[in-house]
């Protein structure tokens, strides 16, 4: 992707061969809307036209628990942090187990659905969290993790979103959705979810789970192909906050889309 947020690399759709290996069907095709950085926040930071922007007080320990979570979302990928290094290798492992990684930048990464060799180069949107983000999944869900990044559900497009660039579009969504990275939340939503957060320090990482498998949920509902991508991450996003509008749930778990992920 330019700088400009002017294009991005769609995936063809991997398959498997009958000996369970992965069959990546042709190089990847450039496309022409935006998927991570400026380009996204055109389509999932906007608000809503009825907006009003209150603003919700918080309990201590909801405050304590959200600047923890915004000291999180200001790290940036740093390819030089020894941290962050395993980190990735550690999210490759889980994704590819038992398959050697040649190098933290290689062309393996596109298997992954990176748009490129070196993945620190789409963390730009996202940042360090949205590594956290795609490892907790990995780790926590395995299961859906693997359908989603081999695409073993579902009638699939041909030409399919790539998984790691869609994950950090995720991470970037959620943070505008929910307004985190203001001193209060502005929406009942945003509210809602640092209830959870305060319950549960992984919140943000549950929540972040089950986006993506309701994402992918409405991908294969509405047909989409990679050019409507936008219009389905929107549509993830409305879907996602009317769930957390609804009445009497005192936990992520409880959220209707919660039951779409297996570990």
């Amino acid at each position: 992707m330019d700088d400009t947020g002017g294009s991005f690399v769609a995936v063809r759709r991997i398959s498997q061969s009958i000996d369970g290996s992965n069959i990546s069907h042709s190089p990847s095709v450039a496309g022409s809307a935006a998927w991570i950085g400026r380009g996204l926040s055109c389509v999932c930071a906007q608000g809503r036209e009825n907006d009003t922007h209150p603003s919700f007080d918080l309990t201590p320990a909801q405050e304590e628990c959200l600047q923890r979570l915004q000291r999180r979302i200001e790290i940036s990928y740093d390819s030089s942090n020894p941290d962050h290094q395993n980190a990735l290798r550690s999210l490759w492992d889980a994704a590819f187990p038992g398959e050697q990684l040649h190098g933290l930048v290689s062309e393996q990464w596109k298997e992954m659905g990176w748009q490129g060799k070196d993945p620190s180069t789409d963390f730009r949107g996202g940042g360090f969290i949205s590594l956290e983000n795609l490892l907790f999944f990995a780790q926590k869900f395995p299961k859906s993790f693997q359908d989603l990044l081999l695409k073993r559900e579902g009638v699939r497009s041909a030409w399919e979103y790539p998984f790691a660039v869609a994950g950090v579009n995720i991470t970037f969504m959620l943070i505008q959705m929910l307004d985190l990275e203001a001193a209060k939340p502005r929406t009942i939503a945003g509210a809602t979810f640092l209830k959870f957060l305060a319950e549960n320090e992984s919140a943000f990482d549950l929540l972040y789970c089950i986006t993506f498998k309701l994402m992918d949920q409405q991908w294969l509902s509405m047909g989409a192909s990679y050019m409507e991508f936008n219009v389905v991450m929107k549509s993830t996003r409305n879907q996602l906050e009317n769930e957390l509008l609804l009445a009497d749930m005192t936990c992520l778990e409880e959220l209707p889309s919660y039951s779409l992920l297996t570990r």
